[in-house]
Order: structure tokens, then C-alpha cells, then sequence
């Protein structure tokens, strides 16, 4: 290579200072790579004081240094670490002071985040060109459901949250656990399988699809078309509860109602049975006063009436029948309209009073009581058994004792003075005193000869 190739017109060298070099390789750097986006494996992520996230973007041939300055880093949702695989848009610049070139962040996500988001945009707006999420096909929440299933996680708090909430506010409301994965591979083909065989069942009045929160990876089955169009299927009424309340999945909008969290989706379907008793006690005073007032209503009309009649007689005959037909319309009109009501109340009352706690005590008291004059029973007859066999054993015991055997006219020989009984003739000294008791009495006798096996001992 020539260097006198590289002269300009006026036969000069171009001669550049280090910064001027520096400087125009920056101008086409950021020029020519003004804004761009980025993906790579993050590595030697670091955070100084000033609050700048500093790193290094690779893959697996080539690295780049990369900066975040604190005005974005603050606005991302996630914190980076080493390892993570992220895409980024930014410029490219040059660091002059050292000659190093690096990207300037503006906007990191986890690499696949942003797919995912465009897919559920494509599936949002698909579904709602179908008309799954229209309010004209949302089916309504039972009042009062006998019969709750929770599709969720059989672990974790968030089915053990629901289920508290749910007795808490009315403890007779039953309740099954259809357990499911809410997250990973296979939570999908769970939870479309759990929603079938609810139906398949069909004796539960609603269902309750819940997970707590998570990143859109973890919330991906509930994004997915299968799993909505089971639920728009469901012919049981379908509450969706899945995430924090800042969470928005496909299964939210096609469900028949959305609920922020899964302790609100308890809330929602079950109402405080204190509540109700307060609502039925607040709607028998309305309809007394609604009854009242009508009469009295009636009443005014009637002496309305009276007050309009005239001495002609014809007049005052036709006006009294119509007197007459109004009173008989009007309490007809009050029975039909007392009856109706009644029933409606007995309706209420004979719901609320099939949950009465009350019943099942009064039957635990019959049963306890049951039992007592069983264990009674059984304990004379204990006793009863046990004084016989006391008796029995007394006898025996008195037919073995001394007193029974001095009674069949047998003796006992005592030693004098020691009182020690005597057993053996060898071991009494001719001359001895000794004393022989008697069933009545004793007798002092002194030894003058003793026989030892048929022969006398002198």
C-alpha cells in the first residue's frame, strides 16, 4: 500500500487527531444505526450508585456493551439479571474517552414476551370479530348457588383462600375442587378437561377458573384459544379469577364475569347469609307497610265515594253496588295479593330454613341422648354382673377361711406363750402348754405324750 495514494487535491496529507477520528466514527455510527433492535443473553449486569443499568449484550460469536440509563430502567416491569435473554431497541454510539462503541438502551423485554403479546392481541381481536366476548352471550350468576366447583391448583393459598371466604359467608354452600395445573405444559388440556367434565356432571350452578398472579408465560394457558372457547361452551355459568387485579387474560373477557382476584370471585358468587336473613326480615316490613298502604289507599277512595252520593235513591243504590263491587274486587284483589307474597316468603323461609344449622343439632341431641340411655343400660348391667361374681367369690373365700373350717369341727393348736401354730409334733416338748381353738372357745392343754407317724414319742 502506497501511502501517497492517500493525499488530497492540494497535495496534502489528511492527517486526523485521535478525537477527530473518534469523533467522525461516532457521527457515522449513530448515523447509520440511529435507532435498532436487539436480542441477546445479558451478562456482567451491574448497577453503580448513580441508578444506570451497565451490561453486556451476546450470543454465542459476538458482544457489545450496553447501557440503561436511570429515566428508562425505571418504567420496566422486570429487573434484569445475568443469563436473561432479552430484546432491546436502541442506538448505537461510541464511548470517545476510551474509543468503545455500545448500544443505548431504550425498551428491554424478555425475549418471547413480545411475541406472546402479539398473539394475544391477534387472539383478542379474532374472538371479538366472533362475538365470544359479547355481554348478549354472558349467562347470568346464580343468586345462591347450592353447588360451587374451583377449577385451580390443589396447592397453594388460593384455593385455601376461596374456601375460607366461601364458609365464612354462607358455610352451607357445598363445594367441589376440580385440581388442575394452572401453569407449564399440560395446564391447557387441564383445565378444557375440568371444564367438560363439570358439564358432563352438571350439578354444579357455577364455576370458578382461578390462579393467583405471574408474568405472561405463566398466564399463557389462560390465553389460549382452546381454553376460551371451553368456556364460552360452558353451559354452567363461568367466573374467571386469574392473576392480581391489574392481570387481563382471553379467559377473562369470555367468561361470564371477571373477578380481580379469586377472594373477590368468592365474594361475588356467595352472599353473607346474615345478610339474607336481614334482607327477608327488611322485605316482610315492606310488604306489611305496601299492604297497609293500599288499604288505607282504598279506604280514601271509598269514602271519597260516600262523600259523592246523592239523596236519589236510584243513584244511591247504584252507587252502593259499586261500593260493593269495588270492596269485594279490592279484597280479593288484597288476598290474591297477600297470598302470592306469603308464598314467596314460605319460598325464602323454607330455603333459608334447609340450611338451618338448628336441625342438625336438635338430631346430634336426639343421637347423644340415645346413646346415654344406652351406656345407662349397659352400666347396671355391668354392675349388676359384677355384684353376682362378688357374691360368688365371697363364698369361696368364706368356705376357705379358718373360721369355716373350725365350723366342720376341725381345731387349730397354738405354742403357749409365743401363740405360734402348730404344724409338726416333733416340734412340741412333752410338758408344753398349749392352746387349742374351737369353732366356740379355746381349750389350755399341757402335752404329757405325742405319736410320730402311728408310734408314741415318750
Amino acid at each position: 500500500m502506497n501511502p501517497n495514494n492517500h493525499i488530497n487535491g492540494d497535495g496534502e496529507r489528511r492527517i486526523y487527531t485521535v478525537s477527530q477520528l473518534t469523533t467522525a466514527i461516532k457521527t457515522l455510527l449513530e448515523q447509520k444505526f440511529a435507532l435498532i433492535w436487539v436480542t441477546g443473553e445479558i451478562s456482567n449486569f451491574r448497577v453503580p450508585g448513580s441508578g444506570h443499568y451497565y451490561f453486556t449484550l451476546k450470543d454465542a460469536d459476538a458482544q457489545i456493551n450496553a447501557v440503561m440509563f436511570r429515566g428508562q430502567n425505571r418504567n420496566l416491569r422486570f429487573m434484569p439479571e445475568d443469563g436473561m435473554k432479552v430484546t432491546g431497541f436502541g442506538r448505537i454510539s461510541l464511548y470517545e474517552p476510551r474509543g468503545v462503541y455500545q448500544i443505548i438502551m431504550e425498551f428491554i423485554e424478555p425475549a418471547g414476551i413480545g411475541a406472546l403479546q402479539a398473539a394475544f392481541e391477534q387472539l383478542k381481536a379474532r374472538l371479538t370479530d366472533e362475538g365470544l366476548f359479547d355481554q348478549i352471550h354472558k349467562k347470568p350468576v346464580p343468586f345462591l348457588p347450592k353447588r360451587i366447583c374451583l377449577i385451580t391448583s390443589p396447592t397453594g393459598s388460593v384455593v385455601h383462600d376461596m374456601i375460607r371466604v366461601i364458609h365464612r359467608r354462607y358455610a352451607d354452600i357445598a363445594i367441589d375442587i376440580y385440581p388442575v395445573r394452572v401453569q407449564g405444559p399440560g395446564a391447557e388440556a387441564d383445565i378444557v378437561a375440568a371444564l367438560d367434565f363439570v358439564n358432563q356432571r352438571d350439578n354444579a350452578d357455577v364455576a370458578i377458573i382461578a390462579r393467583g398472579g405471574g408474568s405472561l408465560e405463566d398466564l399463557a394457558p389462560f390465553n389460549s384459544e382452546s381454553v376460551a372457547r371451553a368456556i364460552f361452551a360452558s353451559a354452567i355459568p363461568v367466573i374467571s379469577a386469574v392473576g392480581h387485579e391489574t392481570d387481563f387474560t382471553i379467559a377473562d373477557f369470555v367468561a361470564d364475569l371477571r373477578a380481580p382476584t379469586p377472594s373477590v370471585a368468592a365474594e361475588l358468587v356467595v352472599p353473607v347469609k346474615s345478610d339474607l336473613k336481614h334482607r327477608i326480615v327488611l322485605l316482610r316490613r315492606r310488604l306489611e307497610s305496601g299492604c297497609r298502604r293500599i288499604m288505607q289507599n282504598h279506604l280514601q277512595y271509598m269514602n271519597k265515594l260516600t262523600r259523592r252520593l246523592v239523596h236519589p235513591k236510584k243513584k244511591t243504590d247504584d252507587l252502593r253496588l259499586r261500593v260493593d263491587d269495588i270492596t269485594a274486587r279490592l279484597y280479593r284483589r288484597m288476598e290474591q295479593y297477600i297470598r302470592v307474597k306469603r308464598e314467596r316468603l314460605s319460598w325464602q323461609a323454607h330455603r333459608l330454613n334447609a340450611c338451618d344449622p338448628r336441625q342438625s343439632v336438635q338430631a346430634y341431641r336426639d343421637a347423644v341422648r340415645r346413646c346415654m340411655d344406652r351406656l345407662i343400660l349397659q352400666q347396671a348391667t355391668h354392675l349388676n354382673t359384677k355384684r353376682m361374681e362378688l357374691q360368688a367369690l365371697n363364698g369361696k373365700l368364706h368356705a376357705l377361711s379358718p373360721a369355716a373350717v373350725l365350723d366342720r369341727g376341725f381345731s387349730i393348736a397354738r405354742l403357749l406363750p409365743e401363740k405360734k401354730i402348730i404344724t409338726d409334733a416333733k416340734t412340741v416338748p412333752n410338758g408344753k402348754l398349749i392352746e387349742v381353738l374351737l369353732a366356740k372357745g379355746s381349750l389350755t392343754c399341757r402335752v404329757e405324750r405325742k405319736t410320730i407317724d402311728g408310734q408314741e414319742d415318750v
